[in-house]
C-alpha cells in the first residue's frame, strides 16, 4: 500500500470516529442533550431547565485515572529505576501528559504517543484520538502505520508514520501535498497505542463510560421528572367554589386573590368554600433514582460512598477498604494494561536517544490503594524488615520516583559518612 493510500485510508478511519468520540465527549463534560424531557416538561419549569445531568460516567473515568500514577521505569533484572529515562521522561512533561493519556484513553478508548528525535533529546508527545488513528496487523496486533491530522487556520496538516519513513504534508482540504519526507531509523512505526482494551480483537479500545450511558440517560430522566413534580405538583394547589369569576376588558379571568403569602383570602359570599389539594409526594423518585444509582456502581466498580448511597454517616475505614475492592482491582488491570504500553515508549525513547535497545522495562506504578500514612510507613517497616531492598521499599509502597529514590540514596550514604566520622580529605589529590 502506497504512502498515499495509506493517508486516505486512516483519515476515513479517522472521520467515521470522530460523531462517536463527540457523543463520548458530551457525557464526559456531562452536556449530553435531556432527550427524556419532553417539551411540556420544559414548559412546566418555565423552560429554565434545559440540561440535567448527574455525572456518574465522568466519576467512572476519574475515580480510576486518578489511580494510574506512573513513578518511574526499571530494566528487567535490575533493581534501581533508570534514573536518566525518568530525566527525559520530566523533560517532555510525561508526569502530567501521562495522566491525560490514561484520561483519554478511558474516555475515547484509546490515546497515542508518538516519540521522535528533538534539537533536545527523544520528543515525546500525547496524542488525541481525534487527531491520531491507526492501523494494526491483525496477525501480530501490531502498529503498521500512523496518521496524525490537524488545522491550524485554513491550512491542513498531516503526517503519515510508517516503519520506514515519516510523510509530512499540508495544504487545502482533501488537497493535501508532500512537504517533506524524512527517513526512520528505528524501521518501526514510532506511534504507540495507549488502548483501554476490553477484549482481545478490541484494538481501538472500548470506553470506561460505554455501559453505564443508558443508566446515566434513565438517572437523569428520573432526576428531570422529580424536579418537575418539585416545581409543578408537590406544593399544595389550592381551590375555591361558589365564587363568581371576574373578567377583564379583554375576556381574560381575573385572580380575585393576592398571592402574597400574609394576605388573607375571603369572599362575601355565603356560599364560597375554600380548600387545598395535597401535594404530589417524591418518595417514588428517591427509590428509583437510588436503584439506578446502585446499578450504575455495580457495573462501574464505583463503591457506595462515591455514590452517596451511605447517607451522611461516613463508613469506617475497613468498609472502605472493602468497597473499594473492585475499583482497586480495576486499576490494576488498567496499570498492567497500558503498562505495557509505556514500556514500549520507554524502548522508543533509548532506542532514538542511543540508536538501539537491548533491555526490557518495566513499568513501576503507586499502589492505586488509598492508605494513610501510618500504614504506609507500617508496610514499608515490614518489608525491609524480611530484607526487601532499600530500592524497591522506596518505589512500593512508599512511591517515591527515580529522582527521588537517588536524592534518599545519596543523603544516607552521606549521613553514613557523618556517622562514621571518616576523613575523605586524605583520598582528595589537589593539582599542583
Amino acid at each position: 500500500m502506497s504512502t498515499k493510500d495509506v493517508l486516505d485510508t486512516l483519515s476515513a478511519k479517522l472521520d467515521e470516529s470522530q460523531a462517536a468520540l463527540a457523543k463520548l465527549d458530551t457525557y464526559y463534560e456531562g452536556r449530553q442533550p435531556a432527550a427524556f424531557l419532553s417539551p411540556k416538561s420544559q414548559e412546566a419549569l418555565g423552560n429554565k431547565l434545559r440540561m440535567l445531568s448527574v455525572n456518574f460516567p465522568k466519576l467512572a473515568v476519574t475515580s480510576l485515572a486518578e489511580r494510574l500514577n506512573l513513578t518511574g521505569f526499571r530494566g528487567i533484572g535490575e533493581e534501581a529505576a533508570d534514573v536518566d529515562l525518568w530525566r527525559i521522561w520530566q523533560q517532555n512533561d510525561l508526569t502530567e501528559q501521562a495522566h491525560l493519556a490514561h484520561l483519554d484513553s478511558l474516555v475515547y478508548g484509546r490515546s497515542f504517543v508518538i516519540v521522535w528525535a528533538g534539537a533536545e533529546g527523544p520528543r515525546v508527545t500525547v496524542e488525541s484520538a481525534k487527531q491520531v488513528s491507526a492501523a494494526y496487523d491483525p496477525a501480530t496486533g501490531r502498529v503498521v502505520a500512523a496518521v496524525k491530522r490537524w488545522t491550524d487556520g485554513l491550512t491542513h496538516y498531516a503526517v503519515v508514520y510508517e516503519a520506514d519513513q515519516i510523510t509530512r504534508y499540508a495544504g487545502k482540504e482533501n488537497a493535501l501535498l508532500v512537504v517533506e519526507v524524512i527517513p526512520n531509523p528505528l524501521g518501526e512505526v514510532p506511534v504507540v497505542p495507549i488502548v483501554n482494551r476490553g477484549r482481545l480483537l478490541d484494538f481501538d479500545g472500548v470506553s470506561e463510560m460505554a455501559d453505564i450511558l443508558d443508566l446515566a440517560d434513565g438517572l437523569n430522566k428520573v432526576m428531570s421528572d422529580a424536579m418537575v413534580s418539585s416545581e409543578y405538583y408537590a406544593r399544595p394547589r389550592r381551590w375555591v367554589t361558589g365564587l363568581e369569576i371576574v373578567e377583564d376588558d379583554e375576556g381574560n379571568p381575573v385572580n380575585p386573590f393576592s398571592s402574597e403569602g400574609d394576605r388573607i383570602w375571603q369572599s362575601e359570599a355565603p356560599e364560597t368554600k375554600f380548600g387545598q389539594f395535597d401535594g404530589s409526594r417524591l418518595d417514588g423518585y428517591s427509590d428509583l433514582s437510588a436503584t439506578l444509582t446502585a446499578q450504575i456502581g455495580a457495573i462501574s466498580g464505583l463503591p457506595g460512598h462515591y455514590l452517596g448511597l451511605h447517607g451522611d454517616q461516613p463508613p469506617s475505614a475497613d468498609a472502605i477498604r472493602s468497597a473499594e475492592a473492585s475499583l482497586v482491582t480495576r486499576a490494576t488491570a488498567k496499570q498492567r494494561t497500558f503498562g505495557r504500553a509505556w514500556e514500549k515508549v520507554a524502548d522508543l525513547i533509548v532506542k532514538v536517544r542511543d540508536g538501539q535497545n537491548t533491555r526490557d522495562f518495566q513499568t513501576l506504578w503507586a499502589s492505586p490503594e488509598n492508605r494513610t500514612p501510618a500504614q504506609v510507613a507500617d508496610a514499608a517497616a515490614k518489608l525491609a524488615g524480611i530484607g526487601v531492598p532499600l530500592e524497591s521499599v522506596l518505589a512500593d509502597p512508599l512511591g517515591y520516583s527515580p529522582s527521588q529514590i537517588a536524592q534518599i540514596r545519596q543523603a544516607r550514604r552521606a549521613e553514613a559518612l557523618d556517622a562514621s566520622g571518616a576523613d575523605l580529605s586524605t583520598f582528595l589529590v589537589t593539582a599542583e
